[in-house]
């Protein structure tokens, strides 16, 4: 894989293999004048990965120093996450630098995937489908289950692929979408670094921007963020599910439910309800949309949230508290909750 390439794909073991070998130490890295553009598109990075989604230059026809700049970009991006060394920053990031991957594996030749899997120890064959010509890559079972256990889909559920002899065979687009997952666990798992304090200091003037849009960011999705609604009297199972949605963790599907109608329920627009869920591993906004819009009652059926006995069923029930004791359904809990306060607020009025 040539450095054009690298620059695209700078979380394989070959890139960075190649930048050790420049000898680009992270000291030199945040001291050298020559490298402050790659500083400054690793900080780009970063935001990207907040607001949007991370662009990628043209593999072809690129300049040396823009090659060099995309290169170094990527381990300083990885140094600035990890300075702030947040758990919703860092999932973000880890998924934004793998969907950017994955726009590009879609459109590479079969072999540079396999090539790719490699480097993740997926050894996949390639077959060509006689009927369409299409090319469809052969995987151990143990691989796919690896790959696709984050996602939701029930497509992707083992149970409905076809295996012959311990192997399940998908096309070029599902191979890409796992090797996604592939590189959002790898670079992930990897995040935070371990940072020294001077190099952490050294960060500081990259690191404003980057907290100011966090801290919007997770203003959109936070608890004690909703306009229409008093968040701070959700029942704890929805705060610990909000909590778990906020981290990019995919709820089961009994969970999604439950928060979802919970959150209709209470005054909750849809497209607020969606916002939430856009950091989800294999978060699909169109499906996320209609499959709300189902529970907000599109199809002329209003979906309340399960009984307090259900959501324990499900092992949906988290830390109950004392007016969980007393309460049968999660609505029951947020009348009770809101009842109390008004009732506080009204003889503090009294009083004063």
């Amino acid at each position: 894989m040539d450095s054009r390439y690298l620059a695209l794909y700078p979380f394989v073991s070959e890139a960075s293999e190649y930048v050790g070998g420049l000898g680009f130490s992270p000291e030199k890295l945040l001291s050298s004048r020559a490298l402050d553009s790659a500083r400054l598109r690793g900080k780009e990075r970063v935001i990207q990965s907040l607001t949007g989604e991370i662009e990628k230059p043209s593999p072809s026809g690129s300049e040396e120093g823009k090659i060099l700049t995309e290169l170094l970009s990527y381990p300083f991006a990885r140094i600035l996450v990890s300075c702030i060394d947040d758990q919703f920053l860092t999932r973000k990031y880890a998924l934004a630098e793998a969907k950017a991957a994955y726009r590009l594996l879609k459109t590479q030749q079969p072999e540079f995937l396999q090539e790719l899997g490699l480097d993740f120890q997926i050894n996949a064959e390639t077959y060509e489908n006689m009927e369409s010509h299409d090319i469809l890559f052969d995987l151990h079972f143990t691989d796919y289950i690896k790959l696709a256990t984050t996602l939701k889909d029930l497509n992707w559920k083992l149970v409905n692929r076809k295996m012959k002899a311990g192997h399940v065979r998908i096309s070029k687009e599902e191979f890409a979408r796992l090797l996604q997952e592939a590189i959002r666990s790898r670079i992930q798992n990897a995040l935070p670094l371990s940072v020294p304090e001077e190099i952490s200091e050294a960060c500081t003037p990259y690191l404003a921007e980057i907290n100011e849009t966090l801290e919007e960011k997770k203003s959109d999705f936070g608890v004690g963020e909703f306009q229409k609604v008093e968040s701070e009297l959700f029942p704890p199972c929805i705060v610990q599910a909000i909590a778990n949605v906020r981290a990019g963790v995919n709820l089961a599907h009994s969970m999604r439910f439950a928060m979802t109608s919970f959150l209709l329920n209470i005054g909750m627009t849809v497209d607020e309800v969606v916002a939430m869920f856009n950091v989800s591993p294999d978060f699909d906004e169109e499906k996320t949309r209609y499959q709300i819009q189902h529970i907000a009652g599109s199809s002329g059926t209003t979906y309340k949230p399960p009984s307090c006995n259900t959501m324990r069923t499900y092992g949906n029930c988290y830390n109950p508290d004392e007016i969980c004791k007393n309460t049968k359904h999660p609505l029951g809990y947020y009348s009770r909750r809101m009842w109390l306060k008004n009732k506080m607020e009204k003889e503090k009025e009294k009083k004063a």
